[in-house]
């Protein structure tokens, strides 16, 4: 599993789950899942991206537990959850519909918010039964469901074969990232974020991606180089708010333009001038505040929690 190297103070140091469990996956796959804020709260899932975890949502769990009750977990290969060979977008569906099971009661409905991969875990939950039965609304922060490669501005040339190949190769690379130097905080603000992030929000993001072990790193980055989710998105059929900033070089806004053309109930796409990809860090009350208002919206009761047991 990943190395634990986050910040440990300022705005994006994670703070302390209220407790912490296990859900056990389809494949058996264990995964980490923390609980922030009362007990009885109105319910908001977090799924993280790509070579992340749940202390990327630092700033979302920090303001909106006081009032939610705020659901992160890592998923497979990232984090306090271990690697696991199965690597793929129903895996990813299977994980989603574990944690939303070990932590929602029944007919118990929440606001789902995914950022990345995270994002795209829920499209490829969209028709499971679980995530139907506890989904009460969607938050999609930079991501998209298909031609992830070939859309990537991260290779600064035309689009064609040539960008393609490039980016396929830089972000599959089995490269060690090794420690945060100055020069890999500018690679990964270059690749990453937008040009005016600031140096806490750098220095977060930079500590949790090279947490992420290079092998996790490269399995995962094939699956979403062969990314195919249009389905999914067919089959999303709650209300979903899109959030996506115009210096993305990963997903680029055509991603949430598509999305927002193919979504059931797309209730509007936020582009966020001179943000990039890590939307939930860089535009942390944007994000916060789009999933405070899905929740008033659309979770009009919520129930007592699913007491806290963790798997055996």
């Amino acid at each position: 599993m990943s190395r634990l190297t986050h910040v440990t103070s300022g705005p994006y140091a994670p703070p302390a789950a209220a407790r912490e469990l296990t859900a056990r996956s389809a494949d058996g796959t264990r995964l980490h899942v923390e609980v922030h804020g009362p007990a009885e709260a109105p319910a908001v899932v977090l799924s993280h991206g790509w070579t992340c975890s749940t202390a990327f949502w630092a700033a979302q769990i920090r303001e909106l537990a006081a009032d939610h009750r705020v659901i992160a977990y890592d998923q497979r290969g990232h984090g306090r959850t271990p690697a696991s060979p199965a690597c793929s977008t129903d895996a990813l569906a299977d994980d989603l519909e574990a944690v939303l099971s070990a932590t929602l009661a029944p007919g118990e409905r929440a606001v789902i918010a995914g950022h990345s991969m995270g994002g795209m875990t829920v499209m490829a939950a969209a028709a499971r039964p679980v995530f139907r039965a506890h989904a009460a609304a969607v938050l999609l922060c930079s991501t998209g469901s298909s031609r992830l490669v070939a859309e990537s501005t991260v290779v600064p040339i035309r689009p064609g074969r040539a960008r393609t190949w490039l980016t396929r190769q830089i972000l599959g690379s089995r490269v060690p990232l090794g420690p945060v130097t100055p020069l890999a905080r500018r690679i990964l603000r270059y690749g990453t974020m937008g040009p005016a992030s600031a140096p806490d929000m750098i220095e977060a993001c930079a500590r949790i991606v090279h947490a992420c072990p290079r092998t996790v790193r490269h399995a995962w980055s094939h699956v979403l180089a062969t990314l195919d989710l249009g389905h999914g998105v067919r089959e999303l059929r709650v209300p979903t708010e899109i959030v996506v900033g115009t210096a993305d070089r990963l997903t680029p806004p055509v991603h949430a333009r598509e999305l927002a053309a193919a979504l059931p109930q797309c209730t509007g796409v936020t582009e966020l001038p001179g943000i990039g990809h890590m939307t939930p860090v860089e535009a942390p009350g944007t994000v916060t505040g789009r999933i405070r208002d899905l929740v008033a919206t659309h979770v009009t009761a919520h129930q007592p929690a699913v007491p806290a047991e963790e798997s055996a």
